[in-house]
């Protein structure tokens, strides 16, 4: 038999497990919106031109940035499960960059036919962080968070 404190109870431990869910989105949230504001920033005022792999990633992460707020108002899995797919395409598209990049995948096999070349490295800090390698590192982070936030809250 269940008791309205046994009740309540069950009610503020799901309300918690939210809370941290939410808080794990929102922080998705905030690395997809600095991804997005980092890409305009490289292409619209250093006036770096995007490769055609660049532009594939940036498919992927610019909906995240615009999406993932109607997950937090309020707290919706069904939100986040319907973006991660979108995590892990873009997720993909960055390991081939970065794989590209490092000369593991030769570049004659590579979509960047014309325009800027997708091994070229435009960007490096401390002799080792691209472009490419940010892309990864925030998709990663990304779909991390949001993995963890579907595990920890309740329906």
């Amino acid at each position: 038999m269940r008791t309205a404190a046994s009740g309540s109870r069950v009610d503020a431990d799901r309300s918690a497990e939210n809370t941290r869910a939410w808080t794990l989105v929102f922080a998705a949230w905030v690395i997809a919106s600095s991804s997005t504001l980092g890409a305009l920033f490289f292409g619209e005022v250093m006036k770096l031109p995007p490769c055609s792999l660049c532009w594939y990633q940036r498919i992927f992460m610019f909906p995240l940035a615009l999406v993932l707020p109607f997950g937090l108002f309020p707290f919706a899995r069904n939100i986040v499960r319907a973006v991660l797919p979108l995590v892990g395409v873009g997720g993909l598209l960055a390991v081939v960059h970065v794989l590209l990049v490092e000369g593991i995948i030769p570049e004659r096999i590579a979509p960047c036919r014309q325009g800027v070349p997708c091994s070229e490295t435009v960007i490096e800090w401390f002799g080792f962080v691209t472009i490419p390698l940010l892309s990864l590192a925030a998709f990663a982070s990304i779909a991390v968070l949001l993995t963890v936030a579907l595990l920890r809250s309740s329906e």
